[in-house]
């Protein structure tokens, strides 16, 4: 089953991450490199809403708005393949390792790489809140990407090789970290619950997870490495979606809408609204460390076609098990809040 993603500032200096370099045996490739990237686009970064694709030229982008960051967790073989993230193209040549640090958005590569990058952030994010030490793994491996394999403006997952595969078309799908996270919140979801998402209420709970997860993991980013944000945190895909949206501020969708259950359409990613909305108002009342451990955590126990109401109560009770009365009532109000069945 594939799960579509729907289509709907200026920084003075090129950032540079500070990261310890893991030793390694002599003539062995290094832990890290050095990568060209967007943190976490070039919208966020700048707060430029007047940037459009300009048919990937790499004079769209000003220069200020690429950061420069270690690509970690490499297998050495000098091509993007590590840990928790395998690059694969078969439109454009392979990213090299070597070369990470020179690519613009011009360049097939440049998509390569930023897919590793953020793929790999969002693994070590979920490292970062205990899943795979105290918590069980989500999807901790190394997660098959490929990059304009789609012949369509679109990017997917899919079940049957879980593997996601990033589109081409107006932005590049890959160019947007958002767009990177939200399809492996799918990812995530299947590793979680295998097959998840086959009610329609299952299907806008994943792409509500995936929003989540991709505002979450780029606003982490941003406060890890000292990038500034200068548009709304609510806002998913600023930079994607310019090619779509015609108001600004540009956005593929929100997690802060006034949605409610009764407002559902019957489409999974206007109803996902609903659901993400719910989530970053456990955000805000117990903290984002809080909150996403819980939630993830919570998924563990839906089935392939929980909807709503049983994912909700599924949730309610982890936050009592794992941090008491206080934040099962928070939780519980969120729910309430959208008018989500026995919430």
């Amino acid at each position: 089953m594939s799960r579509r993603l729907s289509r709907g500032a200026l920084a003075a200096a090129t950032l540079t991450v500070a990261l310890a370099t893991l030793a390694t045996p002599a003539l062995a490739a290094p832990a890290t490199a050095q990568a060209r990237i967007f943190m976490v686009n070039p919208v966020q970064s700048s707060g430029d809403q007047s940037l459009t694709d300009a048919k990937d030229s790499a004079t769209a982008v000003p220069t200020a708005q690429y950061a420069t960051a270690a690509l970690r967790n490499l297998d050495g073989s000098g091509g993007l393949s590590g840990k928790w993230a395998v690059i694969r193209s078969e439109t454009g040549a392979a990213a090299k390792v070597a070369d990470a640090g020179a690519y613009t958005r011009h360049d097939d590569q440049f998509e390569q790489v930023m897919a590793y990058f953020w793929v790999n952030e969002a693994q070590e994010y979920l490292q970062s809140l205990g899943f795979g030490s105290e918590l069980p793994g989500a999807n901790d491996r190394a997660q098959p990407v490929r990059i304009n394999q789609w012949g369509a403006d679109n990017s997917f997952f899919t079940d049957k090789k879980a593997e996601i595969r990033f589109g081409k078309g107006g932005v590049d799908d890959a160019e947007d970290a958002e767009v990177v996270v939200h399809e492996y919140g799918h990812a995530v979801h299947n590793a979680q619950v295998p097959g998840f998402g086959t009610s329609l209420e299952a299907g806008s709970i994943g792409e509500a997870f995936g929003d989540y997860l991709a505002v979450e993991v780029g606003a982490a980013a941003d406060a890890r490495y000292g990038w500034p944000m200068r548009t709304d945190l609510a806002c998913v895909a600023d930079w994607d979606s310019v090619s779509y949206t015609s108001s600004t501020p540009h956005c593929l969708r929100r997690v802060d809408t006034d949605k409610t259950y009764a407002d559902r359409v019957g489409e999974v990613h206007a109803d996902g609204e609903i659901w993400s909305r719910a989530l970053y108002d456990i955000r805000r009342a117990l903290g984002a460390r809080t909150a996403d451990r819980i939630i993830v955590n919570a998924q563990f126990d839906f089935a392939p076609d929980t909807g709503f109401s049983a994912a909700a109560k599924a949730t309610v009770a982890t936050a009592r098990e794992m941090y008491g009365a206080g934040a099962e009532t928070a939780v519980r109000k969120a729910f309430a809040d959208r008018g989500i069945p026995g919430s």
